[in-house]
């Protein structure tokens, strides 16, 4: 199994004119300690409009900034918003391919469709064409990912002409695609589609176990990629705090591990929101316990000495607790999640008002007393998955139509300049040779006025 560092860059209030720059450089500096302690990849969202909850509307920018402060991290998208009113497929497809060259070909494309009132209201999408406007903007993103030139599309969603879209990514055909899942019949979603499962609701290993056995079923019996490689692998998601006291990481960790969970809930569940105004950390501190998300339940009950699990239960009050304990208790917290066919578990440490500090010191924790065991046994075991499952993903590959990469218009397809389309328009032969004309003139350097005011 491989780690992951997953980063919405929550901002709780109170804000001063510095605090989005700490917090990114902050951020920075977790990249970097992450890449040589051996951590495996560095998730990085796109969100909108979400205060405190998330302030990362670029990811790209963020991750770019990270690949050229580190050797080995891969670049997780997770995720780009695919619908079209959010990003056209073309500017994602170049996006991620620039990311993947100056990154020398370490992307994870993550994608999704958000469910906040925030973000879709925002950019004026309908709810209930999120999903269709998601898997047309990531097929028509990996079309232009891959093809050369990509051939046109005229969709619900996207209409875009005949283009080579530039640059093409260093990975081929194109990096490993993943989608967020929140619910078990997302998992569905993944594997009809051939891709990852980012699940990022907090779940413990046993029921995972469940999650992964739908994923190979319908893997095996349902996928027809959307792209044109699959990757049949699954990540879960867990708040995370290390520290050789128990207390301690529970002290350092599970206020913001919970803040996690209530900040996500204003948005997406139950909260009402006045953009600019609304103090979401202060609500969390009244309604914390009512709402469950409650420290205070998860450090009564830890006392007790029960192993960890995803969410905890103390006396009719609940909250989040995750990876957050001793390097012994994570070690076995994350042996279940290993035992049970997880291929990544991601990390939520930069969460609430979790001090930077802490988060360095207990990555240096892990990465010294409980990380080399599983990085020992991850190559093997990705072999060994790969070998079980490759006769799944050749069948599935089998599946796809030749119709997902359609040809051009005409053979002969091209596009003219705009004043060679004017003159097409007025059908002059005069225009036509002053522009032929004007070629010559060009090609050494002695273009005229009117070429100057043709540019402009």
């Amino acid at each position: 199994m491989q780690f992951g560092l997953f980063y919405e860059h929550q901002l709780p209030r109170p804000w001063g004119e510095e605090s989005e720059h700490e917090l990114l450089r902050n951020a920075l500096e977790q990249c970097e300690l992450a890449d040589r302690i051996g951590i495996d990849c560095v998730w990085e969202v796109e969100h909108h409009f979400l205060e405190e909850y998330s302030h990362s509307s670029a990811p790209e920018v963020f991750l770019a900034a990270v690949s050229q402060r580190t050797e080995r991290l891969r670049l997780g998208h997770g995720i780009v918003q695919t619908p079209p009113p959010f990003n056209h497929p073309a500017r994602v497809a170049e996006r991620v391919a620039m990311l993947d060259l100056v990154s020398d070909g370490r992307v994870e494309f993550g994608s999704g469709e958000s469910s906040s009132e925030a973000e879709l209201g925002g950019f004026l999408i309908d709810p209930e064409q999120k999903r269709p406007m998601w898997e047309e903007g990531l097929r028509v993103a990996l079309r232009c990912l891959t093809e050369t030139p990509f051939t046109g599309h005229a969709g619900r969603y996207v209409t875009m002409p005949p283009r080579n879209v530039v640059p093409k990514p260093r990975q081929r055909p194109h990096p490993p695609v993943w989608v967020a899942c929140s619910r078990r019949d997302t998992i569905h979603l993944a594997a009809q589609h051939g891709i990852g499962a980012l699940t990022f609701a907090f779940i413990d290993p046993e029921e995972a176990t469940h999650w992964i056995g739908d994923y190979e079923r319908t893997l095996a019996d349902e996928c027809v990629p959307i792209g044109d490689a699959v990757n049949p692998r699954v990540a879960c998601v867990s708040p995370f705090m290390c520290h050789r006291d128990e207390d301690e990481a529970l002290a350092r960790g599970l206020e913001g591990g919970n803040f996690f969970g209530y900040s996500l809930a204003h948005y997406y569940l139950f909260g009402r929101h006045q953009p600019g105004h609304t103090d979401v950390w202060a609500e969390y501190q009244a309604r914390r316990a009512a709402e469950g998300y409650d420290p205070e339940a998860v450090a009564a009950a830890g006392a007790h000495g029960d192993r960890l699990g995803a969410r905890v239960v103390q006396a009719g009050s609940f909250g989040i607790r995750g990876a957050i304990g001793t390097p012994e208790q994570l070690r076995d917290y994350l042996r279940r999640y290993e035992a049970c066919g997880v291929d990544q578990l991601i990390f939520c440490a930069q969460v609430g008002k979790n001090r930077h500090e802490d988060i360095c010191e207990s990555l240096e924790l892990f990465g010294a007393e409980v990380l080399p065991e599983f990085a020992e046994r991850d190559e093997a075991a990705r072999q060994a998955k790969a070998r079980r499952l490759e006769p799944m993903v050749e069948a599935a590959l089998a599946r796809k139509p030749e119709s997902d990469h359609p040809p051009l218009p005409a053979p002969d397809y091209a596009f003219p300049a705009i004043p060679r389309a004017m003159a097409d328009r007025a059908g002059s032969d005069d225009f036509h040779r002053w522009l032929d004309e004007l070629a010559g003139k060009t090609a050494t350097g002695e273009a005229p006025e009117e070429f100057r005011q043709l540019l402009d």
